[in-house]
């Protein structure tokens, strides 16, 4: 009896688990707020303080697809209540799928420069500088244009004095560490 008792708490505690995961992937994936995922303290109001178990066995999932669970934490906070977790692609999306989902080449190139060039100012950079650096490249309007549509959607952040910083959307969506291994590896191939 015991036997059979102990079978029926697993299946139960397996059952409670997929629930929970499912409720999980469903706040991901769907945009309540301006800015999308959920924060912590949402994910243990709805799932319990066991949330990051949750999101661990989500992940496990969500891997065999290409995709991840991704947190990222407010800057000079460690408390997970406050960190924001969202869906993200896995891999690197490559140009081709970049492109058609709506953005153009230079487009591309030019939010890699901003966000490689914000990375080496450790973090802050005038916005002055930044048009400075990409007007060696691309014309006024379009530099003009493009930090406003980074700033819109989130992968630049407007602070007051006129200073850039990354937005949440970099902070998910690009892998700095590639993005600058890759710049350091042209250069060097360059030389």
């Amino acid at each position: 009896m015991n036997v059979g008792g102990s079978y029926l708490e697993v299946n139960l505690l397996t059952e409670v688990m997929r629930i929970k995961v499912r409720r999980a992937t469903q706040l991901l994936l769907f945009q309540r707020h301006r800015e999308p995922g959920v924060k912590g303290w949402e994910l243990k109001r709805a799932l319990g303080k066991n949330y990051l178990k949750v999101l661990e066995i989500l992940d496990s999932e969500l891997e065999k697809i290409g995709l991840q669970v991704k947190m990222v934490k407010p800057k000079d906070v460690e408390d997970l209540d406050k960190a924001r977790f969202m869906i993200t692609v896995r891999e690197p999306l490559n140009v081709g799928d970049a492109t058609s989902s709506g953005w153009r080449i230079d487009e591309i190139a030019a939010l890699a420069a901003s966000v490689a060039f914000i990375i080496s100012k450790h973090g802050k950079v005038q916005r002055r500088e930044l048009e400075e650096l990409l007007e060696d490249k691309f014309p006024k309007w379009f530099v003009e244009y493009s930090i406003s549509k980074f700033i819109g959607r989130g992968y630049l952040k407007r602070e007051s004095g006129g200073v850039l910083t990354l937005g949440w959307r970099a902070e998910v969506e690009v892998d700095k560490k590639l993005l600058l291994n890759l710049i350091l590896r042209s250069k060097t191939e360059q030389s």
